[in-house]
């Protein structure tokens, strides 16, 4: 199939790593982005739904709203000079770049659950930490999935331009066939990354589904 896009090339398969390593290192760069994410995204929107943080939702709101909109390559481009080429550069803007949705429906999902069913666990005898770890969250965690999913599917892709900064991934055959001019290369590349993404946005889908169904039988 490459040998057809590529009919004059000597070589149409990507051999100057192996792919399955190079999906290993996609995976691990998006992982470690999502996982330190989550966290700061989601412990900032709590902080904000607290009474004491009130004030500070709108800063949080234009801080996330920022690290979306600044383009991923200017910030490696600010990164590597402080940084260093390789893979930190490439999780700093995965990092900044998935802010914003998961920041964006933690807020939705928690000031969309119902004051009065808050109200009826602060009368049971709930404690604030309570009423967040056992109502808020809970009720909320549809909501704040759909911002991870939707979060680690844009980093999916956004994650090849480490390669122009030498974090290994799947974005090396992207820009060795960029560089070479192989349509092939590309191809490999391209394709392996929206396999990756559907097969990953498809697993989220069903954890929603499952979470809703748990939530509508409680």
């Amino acid at each position: 199939m490459f040998r057809w896009v590529e009919t004059d090339a000597r070589q149409v398969i990507y051999e100057r790593a192996a792919l399955y390593e190079l999906l290993g290192r996609h995976v691990l760069v998006v992982g470690v982005a999502a996982a330190v994410t989550i966290v700061v995204g989601v412990a900032a929107g709590i902080a904000v739904t607290r009474e004491q943080g009130r004030d500070f939702l709108p800063l949080v709101g234009q801080l996330a709203s920022l690290g979306q909109t600044f383009p991923p390559v200017a910030v490696l481009a600010l990164a590597v000079p402080v940084l260093g080429f390789g893979t930190l550069p490439i999780i700093v803007a995965l990092m900044l770049y998935g802010l914003l949705p998961i920041v964006r429906n933690t807020l939705a999902g928690i000031n969309d659950v119902d004051p009065t069913i808050k109200q009826a666990a602060q009368a049971m005898g709930m404690t604030p930490w309570q009423v967040l770890r056992q109502v808020e969250l809970p009720l909320a965690s549809p909501v704040n999935l759909a911002g991870v999913r939707t979060s680690v599917t844009i980093n999916i892709a956004t994650a090849a331009l480490g390669a122009t900064v030498g974090a290994s991934n799947l974005g090396d055959p992207i820009i060795a066939g960029i560089v070479n001019g192989n349509v092939a290369y590309v191809l490999q590349g391209a394709l392996l990354i929206a396999l990756l993404a559907l097969c990953v946005d498809s697993a989220f889908n069903v954890y929603q589904q499952h979470l809703r169904q748990r939530l509508s039988a409680s």
